[in-house]
């Protein structure tokens, strides 16, 4: 036992992908219906499945009150520029793994009838790009993280360009250039770094002195990076394209999972590192994300792609992630600062179950009607009663309905907000009133009323698939939206910490 916790991280990165690679050196025949093919699936699901079980020794052995890193590794990996293969999690990543993990096989699931062409390398693709994001989330060296935060743009990239809409290679390769070319200043602002410490240790650079000017600087290079992946506005172009072209499966790994990069790296790099550069552009990072949360809301309400409105909310509500983050300097300490990080937090995991389940509802539409236009539908709740209560619940969560995850991080940053400053709050509680908006105009056009037409009538219920994934994540919503605290105290020792490191001056 010892052992297996010893070396868990590793476990949980490498088990996927080599997975993933197994799938692709067996192959499947052609055939989507042949016995291979769905052999093919199963073992996929296996993989993803037991994954999720060792994540669950992540959660049963971490320690609420111990400060630092745990399930620690550390080896050698390149010795002439001290590269380390160095893993390690606190209650600020843990939470994140455990969502990656979760997703990934319900992802799975959601596929498995609906992928016709290779599904073995569809299934693949999502193994591999599995181990990578927890290898972002687990890499304490530098270069290790640049290269899992690289490399998983390659399985993405190819969901996205291969099982994708008529679009999909334009959508592919605007994803690729807009975070692909952020993150190359990440690895400028690194390789200074390692100028100053002689290496790459993440912790490490978190002990430097740095000068205002390098900070702001090495800020800039980060914010490139993480401002495109959240994504922030105005960088945020890449995202509704994407989600439009990509299967089922990609939009709800790249919402749940993929746009939470933006924000870890904020608190575990910028933040960190840099708090007198951070502290400089404070007010500009939550000009930014106010922004996203006002007009990116009133875009939304203008959406006739139930994909794009999605797409659209999820910058919105990625908005009050930023903004809890950056209120530390205009509250200047205590319980509200704590609480504007904890409440970015919150809303990660939230946010990532809950625009994966509206994500998975347009697609069973889509896997039977063909079309994501909302205009194509109507009256749905006669011929699907069951899909339309769940998605009544994940677009009442999505709205911020009190007793839902979606009220619970929105709510701890709207506190925070008005703490440091009413208009702050005033307008991140916009979201509350345009959140409703959207997501229920939505669902009055597309579920209720009289059966808009033929398409419409020929509509069957979920099936038993359909019905366990929606389940799974309606439960988890509601059980997080009522039950926040283990969530909350798991994070609380390390955000703690966060901010002894923030209020450091390094000048």
């Amino acid at each position: 036992m010892n052992l297996f916790a010893q070396h868990l991280l590793s476990l949980l990165i490498w088990l996927p992908i080599l997975g993933g690679l197994m799938l692709i050196v067996i192959g499947d025949d052609g055939n989507a219906r042949s016995a291979r093919a769905g052999m093919m699936r199963f073992s996929a699901l296996l993989v993803t499945v037991l994954t999720f079980v060792f994540s669950t020794a992540l959660f049963a052995g971490f320690d609420n009150v111990e400060p630092g890193m745990q399930f620690i590794e550390r080896q050698s990996w390149i010795g002439a520029i001290n590269a380390y293969y160095y893993l390690g999690v606190d209650g600020i990543s843990t939470p994140l793994i455990l969502l990656t993990t979760f997703i990934t096989p319900l992802v799975v699931i959601a596929g498995w009838d609906s992928i016709k062409p290779r599904p073995a390398q569809y299934f693949a693709a999502f193994l591999i790009l599995e181990g990578l994001m927890i290898g972002v989330f687990s890499a304490l060296d530098g270069l290790l993280f640049y290269v899992f935060w690289e490399a998983m743009l390659v399985p993405m990239f190819l969901i996205i360009g291969v099982w994708g809409g008529e679009r999909r290679v334009y959508a592919t390769i605007k994803f690729f250039l807009y975070t692909f070319l952020g993150s190359v200043l990440m690895l400028v602002a690194f390789i200074y770094l390692f100028g100053k410490t002689g290496g790459f240790d993440l912790l490490g650079f978190m002990n430097v002195p740095l000068s205002l000017p390098a900070q702001k600087l090495i800020f800039l290079a980060f914010l490139a990076a993480f401002a495109v992946k959240v994504p922030m506005w105005p960088v945020h172009t890449w995202l509704p394209d994407a989600h439009v072209e990509a299967p089922t499966g990609g939009s709800v790994i790249l919402a749940a999972i993929m746009l939470k990069m933006g924000g870890y790296g904020f608190v575990r790099l910028s933040l960190p590192i840099v708090p007198d550069g951070s502290e400089y552009f404070a007010n500009f990072v939550i000009a930014l994300s106010l922004i996203a949360v006002v007009y990116i809301g009133f875009v939304a309400l203008m959406q006739k792609d139930m994909k794009k409105l999605i797409a659209y909310s999820s910058i919105a509500h990625m908005g009050f992630v930023t903004l809890g983050f950056f209120l530390f300097w205009s509250i200047g300490s205590g319980t509200g600062a704590a609480l504007g990080i904890s409440g970015g937090m919150v809303q990660m995991v939230s946010h990532g179950l809950i625009s994966g389940a509206m994500f998975l509802c347009v697609g069973v539409l889509y896997d039977r009607v063909h079309s994501r236009q909302i205009a194509d539908y109507g009256g749905v709740a006669n011929t699907m009663p069951t899909f339309a209560a769940f998605m009544v619940l994940f677009s009442m969560a999505n709205a911020g309905l009190p007793g839902t995850s979606g009220f619970v991080g929105e709510f701890m940053v709207i506190i925070a907000s008005f703490k440091a400053n009413f208009w702050f709050a005033f307008l991140a509680a916009t979201t509350l009133i345009l959140g409703a908006a959207y997501t229920l105009w939505m669902v009055k056009r597309v579920l209720y009323g009289e059966v808009a037409n033929d398409n419409v009538a020929k509509l069957q219920d979920l099936n038993i698939r359909e019905f366990t994934v929606l389940a799974v994540l309606a439960i988890s919503v509601l059980l997080l939206g009522l039950w926040p605290a283990p969530l909350v105290e798991m994070m609380n020792m390390s955000i703690e910490t966060l901010l002894a490191q923030i209020a450091q001056s390094k000048l």
